[in-house]
């Protein structure tokens, strides 16, 4: 962080100002999104404590997954109201952006 300083040195220093670090051990963190999730895997976690104000400071293998509009039990649902298959189902549900308006698309 600082060049040619003692890391015991800024940790004395980082001390007498008030600040206080903690790191804390995760395999892994999600993040999550309207739209999609934040997967950082190996992840070194600092948490700093500055005058009583929190934060985190998170390095990591940064990953997203785009998050699926509708689960699992909403194309079981549009499957067996519409009689039609998975594929359909989520075709439709992608189309119309709501179940009974997939449904009735179906029939």
């Amino acid at each position: 962080m600082f060049p040619n300083i003692n890391p015991r040195e800024l940790e004395k220093a980082m001390k007498k100002l008030g600040v206080k670090q903690e790191e804390i051990k995760a395999s892994e963190i999600i993040i999550k999104t309207e739209d999609k999730d934040l997967i950082i895997k190996n992840p070194n976690i600092m948490k700093i404590n500055m005058m009583g104000q929190e934060s985190l400071q998170i390095t990591g293998n940064i990953e997203e997954r785009k998050k699926e509009l509708f689960d699992e039990e909403d194309i079981k649902t549009v499957m067996e109201q519409a009689n039609c298959s998975r594929e359909e189902a989520i075709d439709a549900l992608k189309r119309e952006k709501d179940i009974a308006a997939a449904i009735l698309s179906l029939k």
